[in-house]
């Protein structure tokens, strides 16, 4: 190989490292019954997914994405840094599911959410309530929205 071929493989592969150092955090959610059977007649979309990194100052820890209608959700492009995340996946009558990733350099994790429909017979109101227990509400039934939705 001359010099001159192999500066340029140097270069394109520096280049392929560059664009290949992203991380990111990215899956798919899936609405399903209490049997674990997916729902046919209801959409992911809109699902929250927020990704908490633990191991850095507040101000830097959180963000969130919205999952698309096939339940597909990927993090913004270099929003994610080293460290550990609870990730999390919630919305209006499910069950919120959490998992613990780390991630490392340019390391990408993919993760499966199933979110499991909460009957309706056993969802709390507070209106009614006869004790402060029957006014705590189940995380699956409270919809945390992403700044700018």
């Amino acid at each position: 190989m001359s010099y001159r071929k192999a500066q340029m493989f140097l270069i394109g592969l520096a280049l392929l490292s560059l664009v290949a150092c992203s991380a990111k955090i990215y899956g798919t959610v899936q609405l399903v019954d209490e049997d674990m059977k997916p729902i046919p007649d209801d959409n992911p979309k809109g699902t929250v997914v927020n990704m908490i990194n633990t191991s850095v100052s507040v101000e830097n820890a959180s963000h969130a994405v919205v999952a698309d209608e096939k339940g597909k959700f990927e993090s913004e492009e270099d929003t994610i840094t080293p460290g550990v995340y609870k990730v999390e996946a919630s919305r209006i009558g499910y069950v919120t599911e959490t998992e613990t990733v780390e991630i490392g350099g340019s390391t990408s994790k993919k993760l499966k959410f199933a979110l499991k429909k909460i009957p309706e017979g056993k969802r709390r109101s507070i209106a009614g309530a006869s004790s402060d227990a029957d006014k705590i509400i189940n995380p699956g039934e409270v919809n945390i929205q992403p700044p700018g939705i």
